[in-house]
């Protein structure tokens, strides 16, 4: 094999995101060859086109092989971008909320390196093989914002990862994370879709894609009716001020510090957020560019040691 190749990869209940590329968590697996070439995986004889919408919640990732083949086909994307050789040692950098991160980080790290056995699989009609020779965990949000140094000169600030199904909070101090007031909420950005939706169909009679919602939410051009659109950006405005609320109620003094908000809800919400001091970091790949990061440094500081 070439030299190992590091690659950071976050594992999103909506999106799977790498320094380079981000697609939806959706899955669907066939018996026989499908239709398309595009975005599919061959693994253990069965076939899987990735990419496909958002899969149902899966709160424990580890639960199914599904996280596990999304990695996979992370892992292909980055390899391609890279022109890289497809025979290669990965060493993996993840990341978990700072709420479970004790908990669930011996957990997820043996479920994707699966003993550091060679993996063969197919992506896109190329032949890879792989091992994941080591998993190295990070806590997410912070992980992101560390990359941002310019904006962590307050001596308080409060950051908020907005993904599919959770928003992570936390305060940091100094640019430490300050334990005492981590708070993962259910409040993600799947929650402000699923809540637009049903309003639309409830008041206008209209079925309109997560696709077409999340449009008019970044100020796209199309041709909803403007009172869709309209019924649009009130309930996102709706769904912030329930976020704020709900910061606050956690301990988080949203007037007294800045605020930043990341993960891939903050492109969403960048057109609704009602007040000034406030830093949106919209980059969705941000957290996988911060694993990367920092398992770069802890490789380095390593190399340093010996």
């Amino acid at each position: 094999m070439s030299e190992p190749v590091l690659i950071g990869i976050d594992h999103g209940y909506a999106a799977m995101k790498t320094a380079h590329f981000s697609f939806p968590t959706g899955l669907v697996s066939y018996e026989y060859e499908p239709y398309t070439t595009q975005n599919v995986l061959e693994y253990d004889g069965k076939y899987y086109v990735t990419g496909t919408g958002r899969q149902p919640l899966q709160k424990d990732k580890t639960a199914t092989d599904d996280y596990f083949l999304l990695t996979l086909a992370a892992i292909a994307k980055e390899i391609e971008f890279r022109k890289m050789e497809r025979t290669v040692t990965v060493l993996l950098a993840a990341g978990l909320p700072l709420t479970s991160f004790g908990r669930d980080k011996k957990k997820f790290q043996e479920y994707l390196i699966r003993g550091r056995k060679t993996v063969n699989f197919r992506f896109e009609n190329k032949d890879y093989t792989i091992k994941i020779e080591s998993v190295t965990m990070f806590p997410q949000g912070y992980s992101a914002v560390l990359t941002q140094t310019g904006l962590l000169d307050e001596p308080s600030v409060i950051v908020a990862d907005i993904g599919g199904w959770t928003v992570d909070l936390m305060r940091l101090d100094n640019r430490i994370p300050n334990a005492a007031t981590c708070r993962s909420l259910e409040l993600g950005v799947i929650r402000c879709l699923d809540e637009i939706s049903e309003q639309l169909r409830r008041t206008l009679g209209l079925s309109m894609t997560a696709a077409q919602i999340e449009n008019v939410l970044h100020g796209g051009v199309s041709n909803i009716a403007e009172q869709a659109k309209e019924l649009i950006c009130r309930e996102a405005d709706l769904y912030i001020q329930n976020l704020l609320a709900a910061m606050t109620e956690s301990g988080l003094d949203i007037r007294a510090m800045p605020v930043i908000f990341l993960g891939g809800g903050a492109a969403l919400i960048k057109r609704h957020v009602p007040f000034t001091d406030v830093f949106i970091l919209d980059d969705v790949c941000l957290n996988a560019k911060g694993y990367e990061h920092l398992a770069a440094q802890v490789l380095r500081n390593s190399a340093k040691n010996e």
